[in-house]
């Protein structure tokens, strides 16, 4: 099984792919104009503006559900994991995608919006809706939406419960299958009130555990204070292979860089797009300009906390992946140390902690004595589950898109029944089979994603040149796609028909 998933993400995941990725990202900021930089202010304001109603949902809220989704094992144990492969470079690449990946996110959520449906009384929109309707290529939209389904209720979800299970028993000694079966019945309890108790959910526990965690870091660094500017050094030299030590893996640092910074903030797979669209705005680009700075806070944050504490600490090992079978593929070793272990013996230890989540533990623990180990298992028990919980609004979106009427009821009850079992298997399994199938899973989004988004990205080009003019205008932009010739927005047009008639 591990075989056959590690061929196909050599495929998916292949160099060409990696740096494919960053140069869409780059070519995405261009044609934006670099509007990560220049609407910082408004992704902020906006954040905070947007009103729920009862068909659609806030803009904070739909901005915490896309980061519920973007903010869960990618942030420790993949940031982690990216360190452990790439060495400290990789750190700077996972910076360099969300920077980029920004304007892919802005891209892919003001589509959302544009070409998004009410059905059922609730706002649905993502990736499925935009293909279909700005491409005009219905089977691509259901290779996407079957491909989304796939990922989300199977493929994903065991990436997050495995690193919860992994780190609540490092931290408290609890066997992995009873912290899958809490996992269930907490999620069970959650997503049969479905979008609405999902948003109601994310909105509290996704900043809360966000600032918590951010919060750990600072005091981390300050404790460390005086290693700041070395670090930064060390995490520019060994991105671009001047690092005596790290140079080598150089491709290694780009690679893993961009596969686990997009891991953690999906921009271009697709996901932040669903939530967006269930936004309340009156302009596309409003709720677009919003998911960018949930990129942001994701990766230049909380991923940054994670890297901060891991490499201040000095607690984390780097491989090799080119290193020759049989050969020792360790290039750097971290000062691990268990019960005053000395010279061969605290090596052996040190490389017998595998990469992800027990780096970060180890850091806060180096730190604080006897707290990392339960603080970052509570951690990554919110980041990971509200992950999962956005994972199934995205299905669930998914399943509204394909079927309707008593069908989709039926496929939305065996959704519910699909991700609860893929979490629990997920806490059972192993962890390097768990991220790759993960990897499958996020490869297969964003390969049909970004070249969807790459065909049709006119109208977001558009939304954006008609909300930056009506600012200008100082008016609160409000969206009409047939002074703008966008043709197949629906939805605007009997919006903006039904708000005439009041």
């Amino acid at each position: 099984m591990e075989t056959i998933v590690g061929k196909i993400n050599e495929i998916l995941w292949g160099p060409w792919f990696i740096y494919g990725i960053l140069l869409i990202g780059l070519f995405f900021s261009i044609i934006t104009r670099f509007l990560q930089v220049r609407h910082i202010k408004d992704m902020f304001v906006l954040m905070f503006k947007g009103e729920k109603s009862e068909k659609g949902i806030s803009s904070f809220q739909a901005m915490s559900i896309a980061l519920s989704g973007r903010v869960g094992t990618g942030n420790i144990a993949g940031t982690a994991t990216a360190i452990g492969m790439g060495g400290p470079g990789a750190v700077f690449w996972m910076w360099a995608i969300a920077f980029i990946g920004a304007a892919t996110a802005y891209v892919e959520s003001t589509l959302a919006q544009i070409y998004k449906e009410e059905k059922d009384t609730e706002y649905r929109g993502g990736p499925a809706f935009y293909i279909e309707k700005g491409m005009g290529q219905k089977w691509f939209a259901v290779i996407f939406a079957v491909a989304a389904l796939a990922a989300m209720l199977i493929l994903m979800p065991g990436v997050q419960s495995n690193a919860i299970a992994t780190a609540v028993e490092n931290a408290f000694d609890v066997k992995t299958w009873i912290t899958g079966l809490i996992i269930v019945v907490l999620l069970g309890t959650i997503i049969i009130g479905g979008i609405k108790w999902i948003a109601n959910a994310a909105q509290i526990i996704v900043p809360f555990m966000a600032l918590a965690y951010i919060l750990m870091a600072i005091v981390i660094i300050a404790m460390n204070i005086k290693e700041v500017p070395a670090v930064f050094s060390l995490i520019f030299s060994s991105a671009f292979g001047a690092h005596e030590i790290f140079g080598g893996v150089i491709g290694s640092a780009i690679a893993w860089g961009v596969k686990r910074g997009i891991y953690s903030n999906e921009a271009g797979q697709g996901t932040g797009a669903h939530p967006a669209a269930a936004a309340e705005v009156s302009h596309p680009a409003k709720q677009g300009i919003v998911q960018a700075a949930s990129v942001y806070i994701d990766t230049l944050l909380i991923c940054s906390a994670t890297a901060f504490m891991i490499l201040f600490t000095g607690m984390y090992n780097v491989h090799d992946e080119k290193a020759a079978d049989g050969a020792d593929s360790y290039v750097y070793v971290g000062d691990f140390n268990k019960g005053g272990l000395t010279g061969e013996e605290q090596i052996t230890f040190a490389k017998s902690i595998k990469e992800g989540a027990a780096y970060t533990q180890y850091a806060v623990d180096s730190s604080l004595p006897g707290f990392g180990g339960p603080f970052v298992a509570i951690a990554l028990f919110f980041f990971a589950f509200t992950t999962i919980m956005a994972y199934y609004y995205i299905a669930e979106t998914n399943v509204a898109y394909l079927f309707s009427g008593a069908t989709e009821k039926v496929v939305i009850w065996l959704a519910k029944f699909a991700i609860l079992i893929s979490a629990f298997y997920g806490t059972i399994r192993t962890s390097d089979l768990a991220w790759a199938m993960g990897d499958v899973g996020l490869g297969l989004m964003v390969w049909i994603n970004v070249i969807a988004i790459l065909i049709i990205m006119k109208p977001a080009i558009v939304a954006l040149k008609d909300y930056e003019k009506q600012k200008k205008e100082g008016k609160d932009p409000v969206f009409d796609p047939r002074k703008l010739g966008i043709k197949g927005a629906d939805f605007w047009v009997d919006y903006n028909e039904k708000r005439k008639n009041k």
